[in-house]
């Protein structure tokens, strides 16, 4: 199974692929997507959704693993964070790929054992699992642990639906 892991974000949008054969887990790519402070939010907006496009049909996954919304305290912030998850969306959907969401608190707890791991205990812990030489950044490492959550949540009970 090839896994498509995205931790959305206007500005840093992590990616990181995963492949999966039976217990064995390799990263196949990672990285971030980034958006200059001065581009518009439709501008970072087009950037997101083509460069995931790409990403899909470079890599193939079987399914895209992101995010769920959380709440926020700022509005306007958690706006903007729907819509650039909303160019993820759609980018999956245009390749007709299946698109599972995890909470932060899950994939934490799947990735490191504690469901308020700190942003350097998932780096660590990514490193570690995929046998990187050296930590990931923190988008791609969380995009990592989503896809890692979803291999780990499917090969154990295949109960998730895709949203």
């Amino acid at each position: 199974m090839v896994v498509l892991g995205i931790d959305t974000s206007l500005r840093s949008t992590g990616y990181g692929v995963l492949s999966s054969e039976g217990s064995l887990l390799r990263a196949v790519a990672m990285g971030a997507i980034k958006n200059a402070p001065k581009v518009s939010l439709s501008g970072c907006l087009r950037n997101i959704h083509a460069t995931v496009g790409s990403l899909i049909e470079q890599h193939r996954p079987d399914v895209l693993a992101i995010e769920s919304v959380i709440y926020g305290k700022n509005a306007g912030t958690m706006l903007v964070l729907g819509e650039a998850r909303g160019a993820v969306l759609v980018a999956a959907a245009d390749a007709g790929i299946p698109v599972y969401e995890y909470e932060p608190r899950r994939m934490k707890m799947a990735v490191c054992g504690n469901g308020m791991a700190e942003k350097a205990q998932i780096q660590r812990m990514v490193k570690m699992l995929l046998s990187l030489p050296e930590l990931p950044q923190n988008d791609a490492a969380d995009a990592l642990g989503l896809a890692i959550t979803h291999v780990h949540t499917n090969s154990l009970i295949n109960t998730k639906e895709p949203i």
